[in-house]
């Protein structure tokens, strides 16, 4: 194994803005069932994390894929004032990896961690990523996309993860 281990990450997409996020909240505080839940669940939790987020439309609507997947979270961590150079360049390398149909989302965040970009992408396994990365060298403008989005970061990670059963997204 490797990296950060025995995580659990959660999307959720909420339809009609953040309206939909108040509605959502107020429904948990009012929700016994739920509350109940939450408290039996941080016996199990040593830390969370939320962020609201906001996709890139350029990245398009997350697909169901067929099972057997394993997908990419790429966290970038970038500096301040630099999202929309970033989605600039972003906007352009998404269309020279539209070939391999590995992009499942884009994200920025806009509350929480401010300036944090997240994109997942789909693999057949470590062996495919492994592939398709290095393809991306033989294909032009995508030297120039890391060229030009490198400066813009502060740090940035990568975990591989497996998705349950009963998530829409195998």
């Amino acid at each position: 194994m490797f990296g950060r281990l025995d995580q659990a990450i959660h999307l959720w997409k909420y339809r009609g803005g953040y309206k939909s996020v108040v509605k959502a909240k107020q429904y948990m505080r009012d929700n016994k069932e739920f509350l109940e839940f939450s408290r039996k669940r941080r016996t199990l939790i040593n830390n969370r994390e939320n962020q609201l987020l906001h996709e890139f439309t350029f990245f398009g609507e997350p697909e169901p894929r067929p099972p057997s997947h394993i997908y990419e979270l790429r966290t970038y961590h970038l500096k301040p004032g630099t999202l929309i150079e970033w989605g600039n360049n972003w906007g352009q390398a998404i269309l020279i990896r539209q070939k391999e149909d590995d992009a499942v989302a884009g994200l920025f965040s806009q509350i929480g961690e401010l300036y944090v970009v997240h994109h997942i992408w789909a693999y057949d396994d470590l062996v495919s990523r492994q592939q398709i990365r290095h393809n991306l060298w033989n294909r032009p403008g995508w030297d120039d996309c890391v060229a030009n989005t490198v400066p813009l970061i502060r740090r940035m990670e990568s975990r591989v993860m497996i998705p349950l059963p009963f998530g829409p997204l195998q």
